[in-house]
């Protein structure tokens, strides 16, 4: 699922209402969540320890790290659990188009 479009490529279908997915391209790895409406993007690997965020537990508005139960805030990546054991984890903008998303081009490193 890597076509690209005219603005991003393309993760593929968006995510439900409550619904943490993962999506792919190339050696990228994005953990997309849907909360209020709004599709939500983060660097899917835990940059603690090297988990999958997309594998976590979606709690109001924030993932729980698979293996150390730290929580990220989906809109910021801003670390909420104490004490601070890893740094914030990075954000990703993404847009929805006709029920698919896609990353921005811009934000691909």
């Amino acid at each position: 699922m890597s076509e690209k479009g005219s603005r991003g490529r393309s993760l593929g279908a968006a995510p439900q209402e409550g619904e943490l997915i993962g999506a792919t391209i190339g050696e990228k790895h994005v953990a997309l969540a849907r909360l209020q409406g709004e599709v939500l993007a983060l660097d899917a690997w835990c940059n603690h320890a090297g988990c999958l965020l997309s594998e976590g537990l979606l709690t109001e508005d924030a993932v729980m790290c698979p293996c150390h139960a730290v929580a990220f805030r989906l809109r910021d990546g801003r670390v909420l659990t104490e004490p601070r054991i890893c740094e914030d984890q990075p954000t990703l903008v993404v847009e929805e188009r006709d029920g698919e998303v896609f990353l921005i081009e811009e934000e691909i490193e």
